[in-house]
């Protein structure tokens, strides 16, 4: 069984017990954890597709750890005019376990 999620902006595809990196989120380490925006469900026979949102459907997943990714770095210059300017970002995520994938 898997489930299309949605949470920062982007579409994720889980199954129960896969641990992914999703944009930062508000919860402490240990916290339980609910997304309401499913967009389908996907069981051995069955696959259900929301009008956007499935309403009854809802994946559980437990926060493990927040951190920042590796940095990426951003050159700019001009050429012939002496300027040259590096910069670098490093995006914070939570890393997620889901638990339960309760669908309609």
């Amino acid at each position: 069984m898997y489930a299309v999620i949605r949470t920062g902006g982007k579409q994720y595809r889980v199954k129960e017990g896969d641990h992914l990196k999703v944009e930062k989120l508000d919860y402490e380490e240990g916290d339980s954890i609910s997304f309401d925006e499913v967009l389908a469900v996907s069981d051995d026979e069955d696959f259900k597709v929301g009008k956007p949102v499935l309403e009854s459907a809802e994946v559980k997943a437990e926060v493990l750890e927040h951190g920042k990714n590796k940095k990426v770095e951003v050159f700019k210059f001009k050429a012939k005019k002496r300027y040259k300017k590096k910069t670098g970002h490093r995006q914070p995520f939570t890393r997620i376990k889901i638990d339960e994938i309760v669908g309609e």
